[in-house]
């Protein structure tokens, strides 16, 4: 089955026709278009894919109701667009464009694969707010996030140690523009840092992450902030766009605190700190763990983050081959950067939430006899 995967980030829009055997048959990377325009980007991208038989969406929030691959119609649309307040830089692209690619190929089937889906495995415990009853029956939980790109890399980390599924616990990595961490025990979440909605947790590019509810408070009583500024503040103007004043862009970061921009190494410091705060939190949901994996933009192709986060780590026995961490001749490759046989392992492993989203259809659509 050839299947075109469409994958709304939150600062870029991918798009892949992959073939049956996986391989690459036609890709385009897109700035994230302007809202309301997203539809029109499609399909102006798509004039020269080649025939597949099957899309796969990539869809950041399913909340309560959709916790496994679905197949798309305009009921389930409808249902969708409730959830696009609670993932504002995702949901509402992926939506323009499943209305967009049914009026250009209205016969083709299209699949909804949904981030939060990996993580409906997490127990109660790590799942379940401190509110009362009342909010937690209106859906208030922990959910989760970059589900499809945390199963391709624990799985695609345990390809490369050689191990099932069972024998291991990993902490993985997605640093992107979005950001967070996974606990992964028996190829299961246990764990995660995002919340409700994608900005809890880590530092990330442009989102705060992990704030005191009691600061929006105090926002709220004591300037004349909007909840629409709020929301566009924690969303779009934080993180490291807003600690350093100079980029949500890691390398940029990095550039400017190498030059002494005091606000540019905070930026970096604050984002390497909580970082290593969340891995030995996962680390400690699973009561250990066996292997780190970095994955995303930042995570894969910033050797100086990796030897900083795990700088940091040693107390669980992080260590990092040096030579290995910064071989920038095998960048494209999947790799193991820590010493032959040390445990726990660092690996990297490039993002390819493509793939995963491309199984589900396959699953959903032609399962296996």
């Amino acid at each position: 089955m050839r299947v075109l995967v469409v994958n709304a980030g939150s600062s870029s829009l991918k798009l892949s026709a992959l073939g049956a055997d996986d391989a690459a048959l036609w890709t385009a990377d897109l700035p994230m278009p302007e809202p309301g325009s997203t539809g029109e980007v499609v399909q102006e991208a798509l004039r020269d894919v080649p025939r597949v038989d099957a899309v796969g969406h990539r869809v950041v929030h399913g909340g309560l109701e959709f916790t496994s691959p679905l197949l798309l119609e305009t009921a389930v649309e409808s249902r969708l667009e409730h959830l696009a307040e609670l993932a504002p830089l995702h949901n509402p692209a992926a939506i323009a464009a499943i209305v967009s690619l049914r009026s250009l190929w209205p016969d083709l089937p299209q699949v909804a694969c949904f981030d939060t889906a990996f993580h409906t495995t997490m127990p109660p415990e790590a799942s379940t707010y401190a509110l009362p009853d009342t909010w937690r029956d209106l859906g208030l939980r922990r959910f989760g996030f970059h589900g499809l790109s945390h199963a391709w890399a624990s799985r695609r980390a345990l390809e490369l140690l050689g191990s099932p599924p069972s024998s291991l616990r990993l902490v993985t990595a997605h640093l992107g523009s979005g950001a967070s961490l996974a606990a992964v025990a028996e190829g299961r979440s246990v764990d995660t840092t995002m919340g409700f909605t994608p900005l809890e947790g880590l530092v990330m590019a442009t989102r705060a992450g992990t704030v005191d509810p009691g600061v929006v408070l105090w926002l709220l009583r004591h300037t004349q902030v909007t909840v629409d500024e709020l929301e566009d503040t924690l969303d779009r103007r934080s993180g490291l766009l807003g600690l350093s004043g100079v980029s949500s862009d890691l390398r940029a970061v990095l550039d400017a605190a190498d030059r002494g921009e005091r606000r540019a190494a905070l930026a970096f410091g604050v984002y390497v700190h909580r970082l290593r705060a969340g891995v030995a939190a996962m680390a400690a949901a699973m009561g250990g763990m066996d292997g780190v994996v970095f994955t995303g933009g930042a995570g894969e192709g910033s050797a100086r983050l990796r030897r900083d986060a795990c700088g940091g780590l040693g107390f669980l026995g992080v260590e990092l081959d040096d030579d290995r961490n910064e071989d920038d001749g095998h960048h494209e490759a999947d790799r193991v950067v820590s010493s032959p046989g040390k445990v726990p392992a660092v690996l990297v492993v490039h993002a390819r939430e493509d793939l995963e989203i491309a199984r589900q259809v396959r699953g959903l659509l032609a399962p296996p006899r």
